[in-house]
């Protein structure tokens, strides 16, 4: 096992836009920084700018709300074009409360407001909607870096989520390529010599959130490189987090 995990931030990225190659300006900003990829390094990518790059960006000016849109909008204050976009990306609302939207999104994702977003775009008319397949974009960019490197890496896309049960939000994984996500302990026995049983550990979201530790909310540095970690590849995706319905006690 690793004695020492680096996170380095990258930094220098410039403003992406729809269509942008990702894995050409990662490398390029690493680059600049006098720093390059390393064999099983963690390259972790915020959510946000994948969606700029796939053009996930939605103008509000162009959006028509549904009367129940501004139904909701108007109890709860909000922009009526805005609650529309979210009821798009909405496959089930779980519950609304507090002008918060808790829904489940087309991909599974149990999250407020279906993961759409006003923060770090630029514009205050606009909105991010999450990547359409965020594994897929996960090993676009893998694939790309690759190309590009020839080094063998993992990539996890992340995203900021509120948790129940606890103040704060942290990082989780909602794409991811290269890596086994989860970590199974189940069968296996402790120090003491005990069974275990439920242990099985979101490797991913894990890595996710260290990551948020260099990159932060005002830093503008949307991507960083989890170096010394020693992960299980596997073409596993992120999706393999989400719950089973019927395992789940709170649906």
């Amino acid at each position: 096992m690793q004695d020492t995990i680096q996170i380095i931030p990258i930094k220098q990225i410039k403003e992406i836009r729809q269509g942008d190659n990702l894995s050409h300006i990662i490398a390029e900003s690493l680059q600049q920084q006098q720093l390059s990829f390393e064999n099983n390094d963690i390259l972790v990518v915020t959510q946000k700018i994948v969606s700029k790059a796939e053009g996930r960006i939605v103008d509000l000016a162009t959006v028509t709300p549904s009367s129940f849109a501004k139904h909701i909008a108007k109890n709860h204050k909000k922009d009526p074009r805005h609650i529309e976009i979210i009821l798009q990306e909405t496959k089930r609302i779980v519950r609304m409360d507090h002008g918060v939207i808790i829904s489940e999104t087309h991909h599974g994702f149990i999250c407020a407001n279906a993961g759409v977003d006003e923060s770090n775009i630029g514009n205050n008319h606009t909105v991010s909607l999450l990547p359409q397949d965020p594994d897929a974009s996960a090993e676009h960019i893998r694939s790309g870096l690759k190309k590009i490197t020839g080094k063998q890496l993992a990539v996890v896309i992340s995203d900021t989520w509120g948790r129940p049960w606890r103040e704060g939000q942290v990082n989780f994984a909602i794409g991811s390529s290269g890596l086994e996500v989860l970590q199974d302990y189940r069968g296996e026995k402790d120090p003491y010599g005990y069974d275990l049983q439920v242990s099985l550990i979101a490797i991913a979201d894990e890595l996710a959130a260290a990551a948020e530790l260099v990159m932060g909310k005002t830093k503008k540095i949307p991507a960083a490189i989890i170096r010394g970690y020693s992960y299980s590849p596997s073409s596993t995706k992120a999706k393999k987090l989400i719950r089973d319905a019927k395992t789940d006690l709170f649906r």
